[in-house]
């Protein structure tokens, strides 16, 4: 058999396998575009990438003969040096999910095979005249060059995205860490590894916290964490005579996802409510209970409002009988049943979070492709926070020693909130793209049901209670917080 036809065939395998492995793992379920540890693997992506992109491109339709069959092979052997580079760079920085390592595995051996079958050309190809002989392939040659070039974007992205994390890193850095209080105390986390619960966490530490943490994968999260943090999966695990000075209570499925049938809403509820009742059950037979527990919650308490409703919804405004105003309210009151215990408890009712995971790469992606505008009417209000004012107010909270034992519920939402329709204007206007084109509100209806209320609908709600107790906002204006979080 033409082992040429066979290595270029193997190299169509290869750039399928890396293209799930990069769209799957990379972007979707690693995000690691927005992880500031994983700038090192960033830059290798990158350069293999790019190395990747020539091979797939150069041999597409061209023999390499002479001297160029030296070059393939250094550009092999620069290859392989990476991949055992990225090999040893990613155990020390994160733990991969079981499908990734399998996708590396199968990636290996098949690179590995076509790269054998292309150096048992090269005795062959040395012996020719040097030059670059056109030898096409057919639609296998242009699948193979269509490889190259998306293999190139990728490793340009992979590289600007090293590049801004490596800026975020130095930043982060210089700024002045956080400071929960003037002495180290014992604090329990749970959804550690979420969204915010990451960065709070590394907050926590830097600021010399003792932390442990409730999670169902302690592997990963302990090798999130470098090992800094205690790592638990079941209460049980933890001694009645085990002393916390805080809890923090951020755990919860995503909210946004599968349409809320009756099997996904109890699912959202075991999350938040059962799991609350699981921390209150525990510390009701505890030796020692805690001076505060924080909670996490969301605007969705208040229901939606009707467009045209300008009204600022303040923490005493009412609930309403849909699911997400029942979820927040009754997950508050799972929380609540601390206060039988003599223990402070805050209910933390965040708005839509800006940060670099979370809602907002989402809500900027049609802009960031020019492809921007109102989301249906955009007069619907867009209620937000930035995450960094987010773990602020956290370690606002934390400090403030006139908490009473009791129930307090904070509204966790910049004082500017804005129309969707201006949102759209100012975040085009940041990343300077058109803002143009205006999405119809039905087929969200249709696909999300009620769950779309959150998109369509929205709340004006006023962080009263922080602004009247004096927390000041780092980002309390929309075009600041976006800017921050280019």
């Amino acid at each position: 058999m033409n082992t040429h036809l066979l290595a270029l065939q193997l190299m169509a395998v290869q750039g399928l396998l890396g293209a799930f492995d990069t769209l799957y793992h990379h972007e979707l379920t690693e995000a690691l575009a927005t992880r500031t540890s994983a700038r090192k693997e960033l830059a290798i992506h990158a350069c293999r990438a790019l190395i990747y992109a020539g091979l797939f491109i150069g041999l597409s339709c061209w023999a390499w003969h002479g001297v160029w069959a030296i070059v393939l092979l250094l550009v092999f052997a620069v290859e392989i040096v990476l991949t055992l580079w990225d090999f040893v760079t990613e155990d020390k920085t994160r733990l991969l999910p079981a499908t990734e390592r399998v996708t590396h595995t199968i990636l290996a051996m098949n690179g590995g095979a076509f790269v054998a079958l292309l150096v048992l050309n090269t005795p062959d190809w040395y012996a020719q005249s040097t030059a670059l002989v056109w030898q096409p392939e057919g639609y296998l040659s242009l699948f193979l060059a269509l490889c190259g070039v998306g293999v190139g974007v990728s490793g340009v992205r992979d590289a600007l995205a090293a590049r801004k994390l490596s800026k975020l890193a130095s930043v982060a850095q210089a700024a002045a860490p956080l400071r929960f209080g003037s002495q180290s105390e014992r604090v329990l986390v749970t959804g550690a590894t979420g969204f915010i619960g990451q960065l709070l966490v590394r907050a926590l530490l830097a600021d010399g916290q003792q932390v442990t943490i409730f999670v169902r994968n302690a592997k990963a999260a302990a090798w999130q964490f470098d090992g800094r943090a205690r790592c638990v999966t079941d209460l049980a695990q933890l001694s009645p005579q085990e002393q916390f000075d805080v809890v923090i209570n951020l755990a919860g499925a995503p909210i946004l996802g599968p349409r809320w049938s009756s099997v996904r809403q109890a699912a959202l509820r075991a999350s938040r409510i059962g799991l609350t009742n699981a921390l209150y059950a525990w510390f009701a037979q505890a030796h020692h209970q805690p001076r505060l527990f924080i909670n996490a919650s969301a605007i969705g308490y208040y229901g939606i409002q009707p467009i045209g409703d300008n009204q600022e919804l303040q923490e005493s405004s009412p609930t309403q009988e849909i699911f997400m105003s029942q979820l927040c309210r009754d997950w508050e009151s799972s929380a609540q049943q601390m206060v039988k215990l003599g223990v402070p408890v805050v209910a933390i009712r965040l708005g839509v979070v800006f940060g670099r995971q979370g809602a907002l790469p989402k809500m900027l992606l049609p802009i960031f492709f020019g492809a921007g505008g109102p989301l249906a009417s955009g007069q619907q209000w867009l209620s937000w926070i930035h995450v960094d004012d987010v773990l602020r107010g956290i370690a606002f909270l934390w400090q403030k020693q006139e908490l009473t034992a009791g129930f307090h519920a904070y509204n966790f939402t910049a004082p500017d909130s804005v129309q969707q329709r201006q949102f759209a204007k100012t975040a085009a206007s940041v990343l300077h793209r058109p803002c143009f084109m205006p999405t119809p509100g039905w087929p969200m209806r249709l696909l999300l049901g009620e769950q779309a209320d959150l998109l369509l609908e929205g709340q004006r709600v006023k962080p009263q209670r922080l602004l009247a107790e004096g927390f000041h906002f780092q980002y309390g204006e929309l075009r600041a917080a976006l800017q921050s979080l280019r």
